[in-house]
């Protein structure tokens, strides 16, 4: 076995299901969507893009790709989260939380794209 490979599914399936389970709950509703759980999305997908540079392949850098999406998506949202989350002490408006966690559910799309590729490289790996 492995365990570099390990290791790189370990991180991109985390990525997907810390992202997946954020993402998860009543858009509009911040009490379903807690903001550590962000912040660990965000550092997971960050340690699966480092994963994914040394890969020299067309796959590789469909992966790096899909991971670059998904950090850039989970940093704006947390970027919005901060902005409109610190100003005074008012709960944050549910359009804004909306908009933090649609682009949470555009990063988990980028991860879902990323597992089925790990998936299907998977697959058409010979022995």
């Amino acid at each position: 076995m492995n365990l570099e490979k390990v290791a790189f599914g370990f991180f991109i399936v985390l990525a997907m299901t810390l992202n997946f389970g954020f993402f998860i709950g009543d858009m509009g509703n911040p009490e379903f969507h807690h903001s550590y759980e962000l912040y660990a999305a965000i550092v997971v997908n960050l340690i699966a893009t480092v994963l994914k540079f040394g890969d020299r392949t067309q796959i590789g850098a469909i992966h790096l790709s899909t991971s670059l999406v998904a950090d850039i998506q989970l940093i704006a949202a947390a970027v919005i989260w901060a902005i409109f989350g610190a100003m005074g002490d008012t709960p944050i408006a549910t359009s804004t939380m909306v908009s933090i966690v649609s682009l949470s559910g555009g990063a988990f799309l980028a991860n879902v794209t990323s597992v089925i590729l790990l998936i299907i490289e998977t697959i058409m790996l010979r022995r």
